[in-house]
């Protein structure tokens, strides 16, 4: 009989906006990690059709839904951000829905070195500490960030400062963090390199027998 194979090393990916998360995200994918994607998960479930979108239009009204039949996501982002109940309303329809297509991507990659959960509000949540081995930090300064999502999407300065206040601080981030990638002032071959030395490490250590 086949011996089956060691369970995978769990690491919770986490990084503030235009951090750089998803970038390590991809090289990690790279290096044979199966990454679990929770936004990704999350605009599946709220997308034309999506298990989300019939409770958000009846806790939020038509306005928060557009023609297609999808979450309109920045006046949803909107009403989250300048109304905590809102959000707070929000997070239990959504997070419950995640958490079960997360575990359910998870098992399917039981036979991966490493699951890779990316999720950006990991520290935030309160919860994600406990699920994962270890905790991965892609931290940089606020003006990069600001200057990565302004160059990337458009937003306002006021925009993304917006965004980076309503997340927990990078001191906050940082103290949960077993490991930290470091990416500012650097490019990414230069990312690269310090992904691979990280996966190395991982390798050598396994995930823990208990």
């Amino acid at each position: 009989m086949p011996l089956a194979p060691p369970p995978p090393l769990r690491i919770g990916l986490t990084g503030g906006i235009g951090s750089g998360k998803s970038t390590v995200a991809r090289l990690l994918a790279g290096h044979g990690a199966l990454v679990v994607d929770t936004d990704a998960i999350a605009r599946r479930l709220t997308q034309p059709g999506g298990a989300a979108v019939p409770a958000l239009r009846t806790a939020f009204g038509d306005s928060v839904i557009r023609p297609d039949g999808s979450l309109d996501r920045q006046q949803m982002r909107q009403l989250a951000f300048a109304d905590v109940l809102c959000r707070r309303r929000l997070e239990a329809i959504l997070h419950p829905m995640i958490s079960d297509e997360t575990q359910r991507e998870a098992l399917a990659g039981i036979a991966a070195p490493v699951v890779v959960f990316d999720v950006p509000l990991l520290v935030e949540s309160g919860r994600w500490v406990d699920l994962v081995h270890r905790v991965l930090v892609v931290d940089c300064s606020e003006d990069t960030q600001i200057a990565r999502v302004v160059r990337r999407s458009g937003w306002t300065v006021d925009a993304v400062r917006a965004v980076i206040e309503a997340q927990v601080s990078r001191e906050q981030r940082l103290l949960k963090a077993n490991d930290v990638l470091l990416n500012d002032g650097i490019d990414e071959a230069e990312l690269a390199q310090r992904v691979d030395v990280l996966w190395q490490s991982w390798k050598a250590l396994g995930a823990p027998t208990v």
